[in-house]
């Protein structure tokens, strides 16, 4: 019989593994359907939409899951540093995936077009501005956020094979 065993690593892993999900599951619903949806609205309709939908998002549930992970991957390669070979790539790759794929596009990629379109004043702008504005941050945020999508995908992936892992680690 396997008991549970609730050390630091294990807590902070399981926690990692949960928020990385969480996030994974939020950029694929919003690849699959969020972005496909509002991208069938007419130009003024689906600035509007993501206008509100941005404002809307940063609230603090938003903040933990998002972004938690950065620090829990950070934690996870200090108290995995001395696991087998195998468990601290998976662990470096998973964090390096997150960080970078998931936080630095996000600050560098997605929040710069998000700010664009939040100072803009849509209700002001002619129709032209408004189709030049969709032009500019329509696909270029699609682009960004396929790359969080699958950098969260494959950081979560990897997060529970770790945790496989290291239960097959404790059990031999």
């Amino acid at each position: 019989m396997t008991t549970l065993n609730f050390d630091t690593q294990t807590i902070v892993v399981v926690l990692a593994t949960l928020l990385t999900g969480l996030t994974a599951g939020l950029c694929f619903t919003w690849n699959n359907a969020v972005t496909p949806g509002v991208g069938q609205l007419v130009d003024m309709g689906y600035l509007r939409s993501f206008q509100e939908m941005n404002r809307s998002i940063i609230n603090p549930t938003f903040i933990l899951v998002f972004f938690g992970p950065v620090f829990l991957h950070i934690a996870n390669i200090f108290l995995f540093r001395t696991s087998s070979s195998a468990i601290i790539w998976m662990v470096v790759a998973s964090a390096a995936l997150y960080i970078i794929g998931v936080g630095l596009v996000t600050f560098f990629g997605n929040v710069p077009l998000n700010e664009l379109l939040d100072k803009t004043d849509l209700m002001q702008a002619s129709t032209e501005e408004i189709k030049l504005l969709r032009d500019k941050f329509e696909s270029k945020w699609n682009s960004y956020h396929l790359i969080r999508t699958l950098c969260a995908t494959l950081s979560f992936l990897l997060l529970i094979l770790v945790c496989l892992s290291r239960n097959n680690t404790i059990n031999t």
